[in-house]
């Protein structure tokens, strides 16, 4: 998964182009239409993608804290976390249901051209050397999630996040970007 932050750069403008596109297009019919694989509508699910930026915002100072303490004390915390998967899908998915009522198509493109600046002003100011420390990761709690995760690998994460669920939209017949 790790990827350069160069390709990294350009992966977070085409997913922010991406949701601008498609928030721009789409009607509010192709919002509400429940989207192919999941239980949430194509608005939910794209705030769900924006919402994996805003997961990699949350986890870059826990992932330095971690990288900084012994190995086992990650590992340790990664099973944790894997043994709580059940709770974590129900907060998961109710969550992305919630905050797209706030973060709905109005406001969620700025939402992630925001938090995609930040995390490039983040990952400009790294050093190589912290661009490949990391943490053990609960890896049952997403399929890009890997026992162990890079710096470099998190800020790829939302990319391959986003990319993944875009495959998920169902928008209309008729619809044409």
């Amino acid at each position: 998964m790790t990827a350069a932050p160069g390709t990294i750069h350009h992966g977070y403008g085409r997913n922010c182009r991406e949701l601008e596109l498609w928030l721009a297009t789409a009607s509010d019919a192709d919002l509400r239409r429940r989207s192919s694989g999941t239980r949430w509508t194509n608005e939910e699910l794209l705030f769900h993608m924006v919402f994996g930026y805003m997961v990699v915002q949350a986890l870059l100072p826990l992932v330095r804290v971690f990288a900084a303490l012994p190995a086992p004390f990650s590992r340790g915390f990664a099973r944790l976390l894997n043994g709580g998967i059940g709770p974590f899908d129900v907060v998961n998915y109710l969550g992305s249901k919630a905050a797209a009522t706030v973060f709905n198509r109005k406001r969620m493109a700025a939402k992630l051209r925001r938090v995609t600046r930040a995390l490039e002003r983040q990952m400009e100011g790294e050093s190589a050397a912290s661009m490949a420390r990391g943490m053990s990761f609960p890896d049952r709690w997403d399929p890009f999630f890997k026992p162990w995760m890079s710096m470099a690998d998190l800020y790829a994460y939302p990319i391959l996040h986003f990319d993944f669920h875009a495959t998920q939209l169902s928008f209309g017949p008729e619809w044409a970007p």
